[in-house]
C-alpha cells in the first residue's frame, strides 16, 4: 500500500446501498442515516483519500502509552474532542505523525471511509491485518460498506438498526460517551430520509412532516397538544425535547408502531385517530 493513501477511489451506487438494507432487513433511510451522521454521506476526500479520524486514545492503548509524553497530541491515555484539530487532511498529518512511531498501531488508531470503521477492528469486519483493510479502504466504497455489515453483525447491532432503536446502535457503535448525541443525530438524519424516500412511517401524511428530536415551531406545539390530548404530561412550547421524545416513544410501543420517538406518517395518522 502506497504511503499516500490514494487508490482507485470507488463510490458506491445506490443500488449497493439498496442492497445492503435488504440484506441487513432495515430500510435503506437507516443505511443513509449512518453514512450522513459517520462521514457526512461520503467514505473519500476530494483529494481522493479515505476520509479517517484519528483517535489518540487508541494509539496510547495500542502503545502502552510511552508517546504520551513526546507526542501528546496523537497519544492520550482520555479521549479528547480537542485533540481532533480540522477534519479532512489534517487527519493525515496526525496519522503520518504516528506512523512515523509505529506503523501497524497508527493504522489501527484510525477510522476509515464512509462508515468510520476503527482499523483495529480489521479482523472482526474480515481482514487478515489493517494493512489489508486499509487496501480496500483506498479502493472502493464497497468495502466500506462490506465492513459496516460486518462490523455489525459481530457486534449483534442488526437488531438495532431493524428496529431503529439509535440509542442502543451509537452505544454498540461509538462507545458509552455521547450516546444521546449521536443517537439525536441519527433520528435527525433517519428522518431527513425517510421523508424524502416516503416510507411507511417516514413520509408526509396530509402533509404533516417529519418530527424528531431538536425539531421547533408550530408543528411540534400541534403534535405536543396531540399528546397531550392522548393523556400525556408535555409541555406545549413548540420544542421536541427529551420529554417529548418520550411521549412520542409511549404512544408508539401503546400503538404497535416502531418506537423510535420519529413522527411519521403512521405516528401522525394514530395521534389524529
Amino acid at each position: 500500500m502506497a504511503d499516500d493513501f490514494h487508490g482507485a477511489a470507488v463510490p458506491l451506487s445506490a443500488a449497493d446501498l439498496d442492497a445492503a438494507a435488504a440484506a441487513i432487513g432495515c430500510e435503506r433511510a437507516v443505511v443513509d442515516a449512518v453514512c450522513d451522521v459517520e462521514s457526512a454521506g461520503s467514505g473519500f476526500l476530494a483529494d481522493g483519500r479515505p476520509k479517517i479520524l484519528f483517535e489518540a486514545h487508541v494509539f496510547h492503548q495500542l502503545t502502552d502509552g510511552q508517546w504520551d509524553r513526546s507526542h501528546p497530541n496523537i497519544s492520550s491515555p482520555e479521549w479528547d474532542r480537542g485533540l481532533y484539530g480540522a477534519a479532512g487532511a489534517h487527519q493525515y498529518d496526525r496519522l503520518a505523525e504516528a506512523i512515523g512511531l509505529d506503523r501497524d498501531s497508527a493504522l489501527q488508531s484510525a477510522s476509515w471511509g464512509r462508515f468510520q470503521i476503527m482499523g483495529r477492528n480489521y479482523r472482526m469486519v474480515g481482514f487478515a491485518d489493517v494493512e489489508a483493510m486499509v487496501d480496500a479502504m483506498c479502493a472502493r466504497e464497497a468495502a466500506h460498506l462490506d465492513a459496516f455489515r460486518a462490523f455489525c453483525r459481530q457486534a449483534g447491532l442488526i437488531s438495532a438498526l431493524k428496529d431503529r432503536d439509535w440509542a442502543s446502535f451509537a452505544r454498540g457503535y461509538n462507545g458509552p460517551g455521547q450516546v444521546e448525541h449521536y443517537a439525536a443525530a441519527l433520528a435527525a438524519a433517519y428522518a431527513r430520509h425517510a421523508a424524502a424516500a416516503a416510507p411507511s412511517d417516514g413520509g408526509a401524511a396530509g402533509g404533516d412532516p417529519v418530527l424528531h428530536l431538536l425539531s421547533r415551531g408550530d408543528d411540534v406545539k400541534r403534535l405536543q397538544q396531540l399528546l397531550a390530548a392522548a393523556g400525556f404530561a408535555v409541555d406545549v412550547d413548540g420544542v421536541f425535547g427529551q420529554e417529548t421524545k418520550e411521549a412520542v416513544r409511549q404512544f408508539q410501543i401503546g400503538h404497535d408502531i416502531t418506537a423510535d420517538g420519529v413522527v411519521g406518517s403512521q405516528t401522525w395518522n394514530a395521534l389524529k385517530s
